[in-house]
């Protein structure tokens, strides 16, 4: 066996090559598509509540934005790196594409571990996170979400924060607020419910039927109890 670590973004180029040959795409095109547009990488100084300065490191990916404003995540993870960054960004690239969404791909995250932090400790954090990149950011530049362990509280700190800093109201800046803040309806069983219809799609081409089908699932996060559900509810 390899000693070698899994590298996510490798992987992802490695599905982009096998895509690019069917598709026949030119050499600058590829050159173009097979890396990241822009990145940034930072140090996010934060005030924890002993009085005590810790510095996190921040990420933000922008894979594409031919197409329109970028679109991602905001990860916080322990074992966050830029070549996970990477990937996730150029795949949300290639689903805002696939389903003719006007938007390009991004993501981003801090390395962090938010059930070690307070509520104040994160707050501070998403605070810095936006102020390292506000003029990287906006409605009609590269619109952040929740991603791995953030949520709907996450993303009113860092749009406060960056109404904040631009002096005006702008709501459109992120998404995955609260319903009533702004948010979306359906939003927070989004993703496991869009995996649900893919699975679904995928079972009408191999002729099979939800009920002869058993799961199984890893986690139960925001992603997977949503999907756990419907995925009983189709049988």
């Amino acid at each position: 066996m390899s000693s070698r670590s899994f590298n996510p973004f490798e992987m992802a180029q490695v599905q982009f090559d096998r895509s690019a040959d069917l598709l026949e795409l030119d050499a600058s095109t590829r050159d173009l598509l097979r890396s990241p547009l822009r990145e940034h990488q930072f140090s996010v100084p934060t005030r924890m509540d002993d009085g005590t300065v810790k510095v996190f490191r921040g990420f933000r990916v922008v894979h594409n934005d031919a197409r329109g404003p970028a679109k991602g995540g905001i990860r916080f993870h322990p074992h966050e790196t830029a070549d996970v960054v990477r990937a996730i960004a150029m795949w949300m690239t290639w689903k805002c594409a696939v389903v003719d969404l006007p938007l390009g791909g991004s993501n981003g995250g801090v390395v962090c571990d938010p059930h070690h932090l307070s509520q104040r400790e994160q707050e501070r954090l998403c605070r810095g996170w936006v102020r390292q990149l506000s003029r990287n950011l906006g409605p009609q530049v590269d619109v952040p979400s929740p991603d791995v362990m953030t949520d709907a509280q996450h993303m009113l700190w860092m749009l406060d924060e960056f109404e904040t800093l631009r002096g005006e109201r702008l709501p459109g800046f992120i998404t995955g607020k609260p319903v009533g803040l702004g948010g979306s309806r359906g939003r927070l069983e989004a993703t496991g419910y869009g995996l649900v219809f893919v699975i679904r799609e995928a079972l009408k081409e191999r002729g099979l039927k939800p009920e002869q089908t058993t799961a199984s699932v890893q986690g139960f996060g925001s992603v997977a109890r949503h999907a756990v559900d419907l995925y009983q509810r189709l049988g």
